[in-house]
């Protein structure tokens, strides 16, 4: 009776004229653990393929915007690179009319002044496609440290003397304080004095009003700190965390204002990490910058004071 009584039946002669009592019934007693038994491996296969369907779906707009980004900053890139380039080109140009002109080609001393102007723009122009290059070379890991010991306070005077007149003209000063007792580190002279002078440079350019900074030095756990503390327009938070992205540079309201490539600190960082150590900053938005240069001391070192924790 439970059968008869469970729907499922059908008529075994419906085109028959005379209907006769004869039916098929089907008893199914257990429905509900077949139906889940058969939906045992469709539902987690489903489950699984929605959530990579979702995962590739997230890939493809990370790697879309991604993609929009480096457009972006290629676009910038080139335009600021273009504007430049522009400039010292124009002047060039200018400075070599000036030289042609039958009232300046007899007067040595103007011959000299415009080509010093050429000079000049020229080695800037240089420094600006070095800084290119020294990026490619460090994207293909193709370039070679020329690790040597060095007196990083030795170092860091000779640089400080090469900003000395850009800070003068400025009106600013310039102090140095070395307090690391240990200052000897195996270093590339030449790179590491471009990181010193990348960060110095842009201490100047970043500055308003009354410029001043501050170059300290301090020993802690077998290294030896650098600080450059400078009185600029400081940074946010999220400016801190880009600000060692390839052709990141801060905004300024205008685009062309500071200029560069946005590379000086990406090349810095880079070099930093290679001699195994370390570039930080600590920044707020109209006090000033510190960036912290931390290089590991040379194993054998000649100077016999303990290491200052700082």
């Amino acid at each position: 009776m439970e059968a008869v009584n469970s729907g499922y039946k059908a008529s075994l002669f419906p085109a028959d004229l005379l209907l006769k009592p004869s039916f098929l019934i089907l008893h199914f007693p257990d429905k509900r653990t077949h139906i889940f038994q058969s939906l045992a491996w469709l539902m987690p296969g489903s489950m699984i393929f929605s959530i990579i369907i979702v995962i590739a779906s997230r890939l493809s707009i990370y790697v879309m915007l991604r993609q929009k980004k480096i457009s972006d900053i290629k676009t910038d890139f080139i335009n600021n690179m273009s504007h430049e380039f522009k400039t010292p080109l124009a002047t060039i140009n200018l400075a070599t009319d000036s030289i042609l002109s039958h009232r300046v080609i007899g007067d040595e001393s103007k011959v000299k002044a415009f080509t010093g102007i050429i000079k000049e723009e020229n080695r800037m122009m240089n420094g600006l496609v070095e800084h290119v290059l020294n990026m490619a070379l460090l994207d293909r890991k193709a370039f070679k440290l020329d690790l040597q010991p060095h007196d990083i306070h030795e170092m860091l005077g000779k640089v400080i003397n090469q900003v000395q007149l850009q800070v003068e003209k400025r009106e600013g000063t310039i102090v140095f304080e070395p307090g690391a007792a240990q200052y000897l580190a195996d270093v590339d002279e030449v790179h590491l004095s471009n990181v010193f002078l990348n960060i110095l440079d842009n201490a100047i350019k970043y500055s308003q009003g009354h410029l001043e900074i501050i170059v300290r030095t301090r020993n802690a756990k077998k290294q030896i700190g650098i600080m450059f503390s400078d009185s600029g327009i400081g940074m946010s938070r999220e400016t801190q965390k880009r600000i060692f992205d390839k052709f990141y540079r801060v905004s300024t309201g205008n685009i062309h204002n500071i200029k560069g490539f946005g590379l000086g600190l990406s090349y810095s960082k880079a070099i930093v990490l290679a001699h195994k150590g370390d570039l930080m900053v600590n920044s707020e938005i109209g006090k000033g910058s510190t960036f912290e240069v931390r290089l590991p001391l040379r194993t054998e070192n000649p100077i016999d004071h303990p290491l200052q924790e700082g």
